[in-house]
């Protein structure tokens, strides 16, 4: 294997631990999130999932990317949108274009048949951030989020949204509006207590549908002298 691959499939392998070592432990807790995703609303067929932070780098985008390959895995077709217009990263994670995308298609330049990308994921589609536009709430309020969604419904079993910190703007909060279920993403020893029980206060004015909360990069001692990285889910 050449350095330069090497290196590609390392960095690769950092964001997409499910599709890099499905038998990973990590791997396991992104299954467990799944189940828990499915068990969090019994009498709700939850299609649409938001993923969101309170802050900027807690691990939501990777989180979201991570849930959507194990929904593939189990046969499900997904679709993986990025919504968040102020520091898109899914096309990083997938290796896909950025551009024609989301934004492209809410201010109608482009239709959702010709953005919509296949990833080297059987059954996970995505739809990149597109262009980065001057109005991203403006756009992301329109009804063309919504004729976009429901369209979608039909043609994917799970549509997951990745957002951007919902302490930070208000797209997270309009998003959530209109998703059947919002997971917030906390990262161990850097999102403070008061940042998330503000970021349930801000979601719960939205109205949002809370599924429960991930915590990401928290450490556990295993049977010997060495730690483990895993994510947990704790239903709100």
């Amino acid at each position: 294997m050449s350095k330069r691959k090497k290196i590609r499939l390392q960095m690769l392998g950092r964001k997409l631990i499910a599709f890099i070592n499905p038998t990973s432990m990590i791997s396991e807790q992104y299954r467990t999130v799944r189940t828990n995703i499915k068990f969090a609303m019994p009498d709700l067929d939850v299609k649409t999932i938001l993923f969101t932070s309170a802050s900027p780098g807690e691990g939501k985008s990777t989180t979201a990317a991570n849930v959507g390959i194990v929904f593939a895995q189990e046969g499900k077709k997904v679709l993986l949108i990025d919504s968040d217009m102020r520091k898109p990263s899914m096309h990083y994670t997938f290796q896909t274009t950025n551009s024609p995308g989301l934004s492209n298609i809410l201010s109608k330049q482009w239709s959702v048949a010709d953005v919509i990308q296949k990833t080297f994921i059987e059954g996970l589609d995505i739809i990149p951030c597109g262009q980065i536009p001057s109005n991203p709430a403006e756009l992301l309020g329109s009804s063309m989020l919504d004729s976009l969604i429901n369209a979608m419904k039909v043609k994917y079993d799970v549509i997951i949204i990745d957002a951007p910190p919902v302490l930070t703007v208000a797209d997270a909060q309009i998003l959530a509006n209109k998703c059947d279920g919002t997971i917030l993403v906390v990262s161990t020893k850097k999102t403070k207590k008061e940042s998330i029980i503000r970021a349930i206060e801000v979601l719960h004015s939205s109205k949002a549908k809370i599924l429960g909360t991930v915590l990401n990069n928290y450490k556990i001692k295993s049977d010997g002298n060495y730690y483990h990285y895993y994510r947990s889910f704790e239903l709100d």
